[in-house]
């Protein structure tokens, strides 16, 4: 009872089908598509962007170190207090962590963009996260670098009258996120401006009514169609119901 374009099941000699099917092998593995080819290569490179971004983190710290003002105290051996009560040192520091969070911010985008201009979800996602590990790894190490927290020590190892720097603090936390918003929003406009076009639609032209001329065709059981030069004419056609011709007058 098995169709003839099916092989029997008990036929010794037939071949096991290819692939995964039922009682095929499973070794063989599908090919990739070029769509999960493309996302793998554009999160590798999302890694590497966040990856490199981190690292520049460190500069940012150092540069923070440098630049960003000092906080004066004094101790009398009972206290400690600020040498300049009016001065604005404290806010200078989150001043300066702010800015060159956001000058960074745009460099890498820039960077980014440069090697990478197609660009992608993924890149813009690897900046900002990049933007945040780099400021926390910025503001740990300038505080880690910077003067001692131990203020009440510090003042006991310098004496009394002497005026020491308060360590390096960060006030302002929303500071850590300058980098993140400064990369995505240059990014953002170097796309728009010098990124890759998508091709613009071709427009077919529309006819929308008949322009001019008749159709080439004859309208069948129209009126006033031509007669086709082929028909035979009325006077020659003989109908099967007519008799034979009459014979003509005899000489």
């Amino acid at each position: 009872m098995t169709p003839p374009h099916q092989p029997s099941p008990h036929d010794p000699w037939q071949k096991p089908p290819q692939g995964g099917g039922p009682g095929g092998s499973h070794l063989g593995t599908l090919p990739h598509s070029p769509e999960e080819g493309e996302l793998r290569a554009e999160l590798r490179r999302a890694a590497l962007v966040a990856v490199a971004v981190t690292v520049a983190g460190v500069a940012l710290g150092l540069l923070w170190l440098w630049l960003s003002p000092r906080v004066p105290l004094v101790s009398d051996d009972t206290a400690v207090f600020l040498s300049d009560s009016e001065g604005e040192e404290a806010i200078g520091a989150d001043g300066t962590f702010a800015l060159l969070a956001l000058a960074f911010g745009a460099v890498s985008a820039g960077l980014v963009f440069w090697f990478h201009r197609k660009g992608g979800i993924a890149l813009v996602a690897g900046l900002a996260v990049g933007g945040v590990l780099g400021s926390v790894v910025a503001w740990q190490l300038g505080t880690w670098l910077g003067p001692t927290d131990d203020v009440v020590a510090h003042a006991r190892e310098v004496g009394k009258g002497v005026i020491f720097d308060a360590p390096l603090e960060l006030h302002a936390k929303g500071a850590l996120l300058a980098w993140s918003l400064a990369a995505m929003a240059v990014h953002l406009g170097l796309t728009a401006m010098f990124g890759p076009r998508d091709p613009e639609p071709e427009w077919g032209v529309y006819h929308g009514g008949v322009s001019g001329g008749v159709p080439s065709g004859p309208a069948p059981g129209g009126a006033g169609a031509a007669p086709s030069s082929s028909s035979p004419s009325p006077s020659s056609s003989s109908s099967p119901e007519a008799g034979p011709p009459s014979p003509g007058p005899s000489a």
